[in-house]
Parts: structure tokens; C-alpha cells; sequence
């Protein structure tokens, strides 16, 4: 007997693109997007609107749309009062942002799913993430029913209160997102103060800051070995890559399938909040390439490589393009797909094998997750391997084969949902991990996959050298934001460095151009989310907060610096020391909020390594001078590689590159600082000791 499976209902969210905004088009609720047509009928009805914000990957949104959405008596309540609007944070962070503040200012924290309701004209009066849906559900003293009764009842019977709190929201949205402006340029004290915020919130069993929930924030990696490096502070470097290792070997990771889990809701990094986000995957990766660099240990390179495997195998639109996520859920629970049983691994690889295995990823009869096992490493192969007597090589082996086999066996349950929409910024921070890992893993295949996807991106998403944030199915939509200029500009430096193809450093410098012209702001310094073509909203937000992702701002003034250093124009520096004292204060205050822009400052406190491998047109001995490149972890440089007949091409946009030659014909390495060269070098031996000078960041 067949089952119709014809949907109920349908929305006016059947017309969107965004897969989260489509996830809502069949509940009874009658749900708008965001745009004229809603906000208008709010205004013109004098009814209060009901904003969802969340995300497709969001394991609560989907609980929530569960509870409540799909609920009639809800549905008919919302449609009969409010005008309901959805919102994808992913498309729109310039409202997430916004409404964002409000809820934190409203409750003392946020997340998503994000409920706020707001006057007709878009001011919020109350807010909050997840409600249950009626009281008593999950414990709750009051569900989602009663208040949007309650709500609606004080809209109605005492507007001028509603006003009053909707006002004082809206200056406090307006302090928090476009914060004091101080002009004036942090010191150095910055950074000591941010390394001592990070050593006292550190945990030394466990690695990471703080209890649980436990983000991964790679932007505190990269701020530590900066720090560290600069500094000389081995605790800096110690704490990243314990934190690293301690990620890589938890649960956190997804120890068959390669890249990490957005994040870990236990202190130990063992049980995940299993969505897989492409913005923590990217940084992530960058991180573990850099331990790679400084510790040598082939484990953060292992890492590296599974990671972006992953994300090429699974993430990979056929446009080049990458997807944006994958879902924690599949078949309606949270996890299914990435635990087992012990018994399946015993059946899968045999029971001498299997109890090996599962002795060294910690799988148990009884398990550690809702009855099954989240797979995790207690010990490292080397030590795992020698306490059992077992031959180093041949036990890699054997794990890379066993998790080979359950990897085809897993391919064939229900996967979580894909979030296939392409974003521009999270594709410009995976074109840079792409870049880095095909450089440093001397891994062509990472190379070419990067500049397909940032050939797809400059093609499909950029017209009139203006950037797009959205692609899916053929559809662009959005004009950019700060985010996806700052990002984009980012992964194509690091291409450009990678490849030596001037191509994509040309590409840069145009979108940099059109990012100072609609998005800096003239009286105060530093960089708006939005451009002023873009809608007009209860405020235009300056972002500073170096979070999950890194902010617009921060990155930008990161992009300026390597800018003028590599082409020795002045005016780059000056928007990026003009970015930081706009910033000053909360730098000085709290700059572990920040720590990217930190990692600005220092580079404008240091003296910036130009280096330069000019290799002949005939084979050469260049590999072993770029090998020392490769290996080596250089906090503030920049780095070209080219060939001899491309260098009258390339110095006309980095004049340091002029005057320059081949030694005996062979691949010379030239080492500049402030435009004075040290000797020429064909000896990869001098070339590394070149290197490894480090101006001592001052106390």
C-alpha cells in the first residue's frame, strides 16, 4: 500500500534558494522570507513580526521546527497574529548580526535557533533561541505557545512600553556592533595581556580555553603561535599544539571519514555536536599545517591531508565550488551516522582485527554515546603500537586499511543532509587551505583543486568587479558583504604565493580596491559588514569579534599588510594602522576577543621578511631552497617564487622583485627587510639560517 507523500502545506519559502529557508516551506506556519513584501504587510497590519533565524545544519532549529513549526495550533496562532519571517544567518549575517545583539542583550548569551519579536518597524521588544514548545516540555516554565499569546496581548494593550523597550534595544544593537571608535594605535602590552587572558582560561589535561561546550576558535591557534614564535613564549606554542592534538584525537574529529565536527559539548573533546561546517575545517586545516611546520610531527600533516580530502570528496559542488555544511542529523537523530556498535566493527573486520581496533579508538560493549561508540584515539600509533609490541609501519597500515573498509561500509547508510549552497567567503578561506596544504605538502592536486574553485568564484560570483555571497543550483544572489571580500582576498594571496601565478595576486589587489571604496568607512577607519547600497537596516555593523570565523575587519587588515609588503605601497599600510586604532581601545581591553587582529598588530610592530626564489628556465636545484619555505613556520612574510622570463612581468606590481638574477644559473634565494637584501644564496643551508631570524617581539 502506497503512502501519499504529497506535502500538506507549502509557503511562499518554496521560491527561495537557500536549503534552510526550504527546510521550513511545507510547515503550516506561513512563513515570509525576509524582503518588502513582509515588512510592509507588518507595517500596513500593525502586526508584530515573529523572526526565526538559524541555519540548515542547526540541530536545534530542527527541533524547534518540530515542536513548534510544524505544529497546527502554533502555526494557526503565528499566522493569525504576527507576520512570520524566516531568516538563513549564513545568507544574511548583516541581520543575524544585528538581532544577535539583541538577544544577547536581552538573555546574556545567544545561539540559534535565533526567536526574536519585533515591532512592525523592526525593532526588537523580546527575544530568545529555542523555546519548547508548550510548558512543561523539556522543563520548560513557559513554552513558545504562551508567549507569542503573552507577546501579542502587551503589543496590543500597552504599546508605548513595547516602543520604550524596542528604543533602548536599539542603542544598545548600535553600541555593540558599531563600537567606540578611539583612534588611537594599541602598544605591544596588547599581546602580552591577550597571552595571559589565554593562559589563565587554558586546560592543561584536555587542551582548549574554558569548560564545556568546547569551540575549536582557530583564530586563538594562530594568535598563539604567532605569539610564541615571536616571543619565544614555549608555553604559547605548547598550548596550540596540545589543543591541536587533543582535538585531532577526540571525538570531535571524524576519525573515518576525515575533518572535524563544528564542536564538542563535553570538556575532553570527546562528544561532538556532530554538524561539519567548510568555515572550521578551513581554519582548522591552516592550523594543523602550521604545527606541521613548527613541531614536525606527521601527525598534524595527517590531519591536514584527511581533512582536505574530505572536503574535496564530500564538500564539492560540480561547479568547483564548496558546500557549506552537513548536517548533524540524519534519519531524525542526532549522530546516527558517525557511531557504531561494537559488534558491527567486529563483523566488518573480523574479530582478531576488529578487537584491535577497536582497543585502540576506545569502542566498548556498552559505548560512550547513547549506546554506541564515538570513535576516539586514546594514545598516539607510535605509542599504542610499541605497548603492544606491533610493528610501527605495519600498524599504520592496518589502521588506514580497517578505517578504509568501515568507511565503505558507512557510505552506505542515510547521510546527513548537505548544505549545498556555495558561499563566497567560506569558499575564500578553503581556496587558502587548499593553497597552504598543496604548498607545504608539496601536494599539486590541492593546487589545482584551489585555483579551479577560485577560477569558478571570480567567474560565476563576481560581475563589474563586484563580489556576490550566494550561489546554488545556477543561482547568484546577494551582494557581498566584508566577509566575503576580505576572505576571497585572503585565499588568493595565499594562491598566489603557492603558485606564483600573478594572475590571482591581481585579482586581489582589484577586489581590495572595490572593498576600500564601498566598504571603508571615511570618518572613523575601519570596515562596514555592509556597502552603502546595500538595505538599510537598525544599524551598519563594523565587526571586530574574531569568533568561529574570523572577522571581516580583522582579516582585511591582514590583507592590507601583506599588501604593502608585497608591493611596497604605502597606502595599504596606512587603511590597516587607520583599521587598528579604530580598534585601539578594545584591543588594549580585551584583545583575546580578537585575536587575528592582534596577529595585525604584531606584524606592524615587526620588521617583514620579503623573500624571493628565482629559479632559471632550465631545471634546477630550486626544490630544495622552496623545501626550506615549506618546512619552516615564518610569522610575518611574504613570499614570492618565479621564474626568470616572468620577472619582468611580476615587478611591475612588486617592485622588489626588480634588479634581481640567477647566481651561476641557478635557483637564488633573496631575503629582504626593509629594503635591504641579505647576500644572495644557491645553499639551502644559508637560505635556512636566513630564515630563521626572528625579530624578538619587545617586552
Amino acid at each position: 500500500m502506497q503512502t501519499d507523500t504529497t506535502p500538506k502545506f507549502i509557503n511562499r519559502l518554496i521560491h527561495e534558494s537557500s536549503p534552510y529557508l526550504l527546510q521550513h516551506a511545507h510547515n503550516p506556519v506561513n512563513w515570509y522570507a525576509w524582503g518588502k513584501e513582509a515588512l510592509e504587510l507588518a507595517k500596513r497590519e500593525n502586526r508584530p513580526i515573529l523572526l526565526s533565524i538559524g541555519y540548515s545544519t542547526c540541530h536545534w532549529c530542527h527541533v524547534m521546527e518540530r515542536e513548534s513549526f510544524e505544529d497546527l495550533e502554533i502555526a494557526q496562532f503565528l499566522n493569525q497574529h504576527y507576520v512570520p519571517i524566516k531568516v538563513d544567518r549564513e545568507q544574511r549575517p548583516d541581520i543575524d548580526a544585528i538581532y544577535m545583539a539583541a538577544v544577547q542583550t536581552m538573555t546574556g548569551s545567544g545561539g540559534w535557533p535565533m526567536t526574536i519579536w519585533l515591532t512592525p518597524d523592526q525593532k526588537p521588544f523580546y527575544g530568545g533561541t529555542y523555546f519548547p514548545a508548550r510548558e512543561g516540555d523539556r522543563g520548560a516554565r513557559i513554552g513558545f505557545l504562551s508567549l507569542l499569546k503573552r507577546l501579542h496581548e502587551i503589543f496590543k494593550t500597552a504599546p508605548q512600553d513595547v516602543a520604550t523597550q524596542a528604543q533602548e534595544l536599539v542603542r544598545a544593537i548600535q553600541s555593540q556592533i558599531a563600537p567606540h571608535v578611539s583612534k588611537s594605535m594599541p602598544g605591544v602590552k596588547a599581546l602580552h595581556n591577550a597571552f595571559r587572558w589565554f593562559e589563565s582560561a587554558y586546560d592543561d589535561i584536555h587542551g582548549g580555553f574554558g569548560s564545556a561546550p568546547k569551540f575549536p576558535r582557530p583564530v586563538s591557534i594562530e594568535f598563539l603561535f604567532h605569539y610564541g614564535v615571536r616571543s619565544g613564549n614555549k608555553k604559547a606554542l605548547e598550548m596550540a599544539t596540545h589543543t591541536l592534538k587533543m582535538m585531532a584525537r577526540g571525538g570531535m574529529y571524524d576519525q573515518i571519514g576525515g575533518g572535524f565536527h563544528r564542536y564538542s559539548v563535553d570538556q575532553p573533546w570527546l562528544t561532538p555536536h556532530f554538524e561539519k561546517m567548510l568555515y572550521d575545517n578551513a581554519q582548522l586545516v591552516l592550523c594543523y599545517l602550521e604545527a606541521y611546520q613548527m613541531t614536525k610531527d606527521l601527525e598534524f600533516a595527517e590531519i591536514s591531508r584527511e581533512t582536505l580530502e574530505y572536503v574535496i570528496r564530500e564538500m564539492t559542488d560540480s561547479s568547483e565550488g564548496f558546500y557549506s555544511a552537513t548536517d548533524a542529523d540524519s534519519e531524525g537523530e542526532e549522530g546516527k551516522f558517525f557511531v557504531w556498535s561494537k559488534n558491527e566493527i567486529l563483523k566488518i573486520l573480523g574479530s582478531q582485527e576488529g578487537t584491535l581496533f577497536c582497543d585502540y579508538y576506545g569502542v566498548t560493549d556498552f559505548g560512550n554515546f547513547e549506546g554506541h561508540n564515538i570513535l576516539f584515539v586514546k594514545e598516539s600509533k607510535e605509542d599504542f603500537a610499541k605497548r603492544k609490541e606491533l610493528g610501527f609501519m605495519d600498524f599504520k597500515h592496518f589502521i588506514s586499511e580497517s578505517k578504509r573498509k568501515l568507511y565503505e561500509v558507512r557510505k552506505k547508510r542515510i547521510p546527513p543532509a548537505t548544505d549545498d549552497k556555495v558561499l563566497t567567503a567560506w569558499n575564500g578561506l578553503m581556496i587558502a587551505a587548499l593553497a597552504k596544504g598543496g604548498f607545504i605538502l608539496n601536494e599539486q592536486r590541492y593546487l589545482v583543486q584551489a585555483s579551479k574553485t577560485a577560477n569558478f568564484i571570480l567567474t560565476t560570483l563576481k560581475k563589474d568587479q563586484q563580489l556576490f555571497r550566494n550561489y546554488r543550483k545556477g543561482q547568484v544572489q546577494i551582494e557581498g558583504y566584508l566577509d566575503d571580500y576580505a576572505f576571497l582576498i585572503f585565499g588568493l594571496l595565499e594562491l598566489f604565493e603557492a603558485t606564483g601565478e600573478l594572475r590571482w595576486f591581481q585579482e586581489a589587489q582589484i577586489l581590495q580596491d572595490r572593498l576600500l571604496s564601498d566598504f571603508w568607512d571615511e570618518e572613523n577607519g575601519g570596515f562596514f559588514m555592509t556597502s552603502p547600497q546595500h538595505e538599510e537596516l537598525l544599524a551598519r555593523e563594523k565587526p571586530y569579534y574574531d569568533g568561529a570565523e574570523p572577522s571581516g575587519n580583522s582579516l582585511a587588515a591582514w590583507n592590507l599588510f601583506r599588501l604593502e609588503a608585497f608591493t611596497h605601497d604605502s597606502r595599504y599600510g596606512v587603511f590597516a594602522k587607520k583599521t587598528l586604532e579604530c580598534f585601539g581601545q578594545l584591543l588594549d581591553l580585551s584583545g583575546h576577543a580578537a585575536p587575528l587582529m592582534l596577529n595585525c598588530l604584531d606584524y606592524s610592530l615587526d620588521q617583514v621578511k620579503e623573500i624571493l626564489i628565482l629559479e632559471p628556465q632550465k631545471d634546477s636545484n630550486g626544490n630544495e631552497l622552496i623545501e626550506k619555505v615549506r618546512q619552516m613556520y615564518i610569522p610575518n612574510r611574504v613570499f614570492v617564487i618565479t621564474k626568470e622570463e616572468k620577472q619582468k612581468e611580476i615587478q611591475k606590481m612588486l617592485p622588489w622583485v626588480i634588479s634581481r638574477a640567477c647566481v651561476s644559473g641557478k635557483a637564488t634565494a633573496y631575503v629582504c627587510v626593509n629594503q635591504t637584501c641579505e647576500l644572495p644564496t644557491t645553499d639551502p643551508k644559508i637560505f635556512n639560517d636566513q630564515l630563521n631570524r626572528v625579530n624578538p617581539l619587545p617586552e
